[in-house]
């Protein structure tokens, strides 16, 4: 036991010198323009809010009982109808007009209900599992959204592809222990792929979004592409939330272990 916790404080410590490097060596830009300041913020407001929404309706759903009755439910079934009513709600954002200022909003609510459906089950694992995770994600996410803020323009953006194909690959390797017959070792092998895959592939979400975003700011100001923080903060939201999930997921592996 002694040893393993040498050893993982080495890798704490040899890891954050190798941050630490990089992020104070790194090409930074010199400021965020006003433009790119006012819509970085306003799709923040956006993301915070959405996700206080989220958890304290999920939160009143597990109080009301419903989290279990969806845990009991055929999950295929549950599956299919949170897909469906949340890429129903993200498409009503995506493609209405920010004039159309009602019926945005009443999709972007309408999405994060069905975030906060999908996620009510969370509520089973223990309060201290769930604050660890939430307040872990919000440094990993603070962190990799201010990276990706001061880093020079578009550095990032060349991440769509590569992170769109890590996306498939963690989807699978969740879904394989379902479809395929697996050892204990595959498994396991999956399940970190999964986990520390899915991690890793939403952080460089953050990073990409984050300067997708300044991007879009530019492009508003000059007219090309109207102004729309509301549709910027769903993306944002949603590297939150599964970034969240892997980390309660994680924590809740090791603490089991522990027992």
């Amino acid at each position: 036991m002694h040893g393993s916790g040498l050893h993982l404080g080495q890798a704490a410590v040899a890891g954050t010198i190798i941050v630490a490097e990089g992020f104070l060596n790194r090409d930074t830009r010199d400021s965020l323009t006003p433009a790119e300041q006012s819509y970085l913020h306003d799709s923040f407001k956006y993301t915070g809010g959405g996700l206080a929404l989220t958890a304290l309706a999920a939160r009143g759903l597990f109080r009301s009982g419903a989290a279990f009755r969806i845990m009991s439910a055929n999950p295929w079934l549950v599956l299919g109808v949170s897909l469906v009513g949340s890429i129903g709600s993200m498409m009503g954002v995506y493609y209405t007009p920010p004039e159309k200022t009602v019926q945005k909003h009443l999709c972007w609510l309408a999405f994060n209900a069905c975030q906060a459906a999908t996620l009510s089950p969370l509520f089973f694992f223990s309060p201290a599992i769930l604050s660890r995770a939430a307040l872990y994600t919000c440094g990993v996410v603070g962190s990799l959204s201010y990276v990706g803020a001061t880093a020079t323009n578009d550095k990032y953006l060349y991440m769509g592809g590569p992170l769109l194909a890590g996306v498939t690959v963690v989807a699978l390797s969740a879904l394989a222990p379902m479809a395929l017959p697996m050892g204990m070792r595959g498994l396991a092998i999956a399940e970190s792929i999964s986990l520390y895959g899915g991690l890793a592939v939403f952080g460089g979400f953050v990073l990409y979004d984050t300067q997708k975003i300044l991007q879009h700011a530019r492009m508003a100001e000059m007219g090309v592409v109207p102004r729309d923080p509301m549709k910027e903060a769903i993306a944002l939201e949603l590297d939150m939330i599964n970034i969240f999930i892997r980390l309660v997921q994680i924590l809740a592996m090791r603490s089991n272990n522990r027992k």
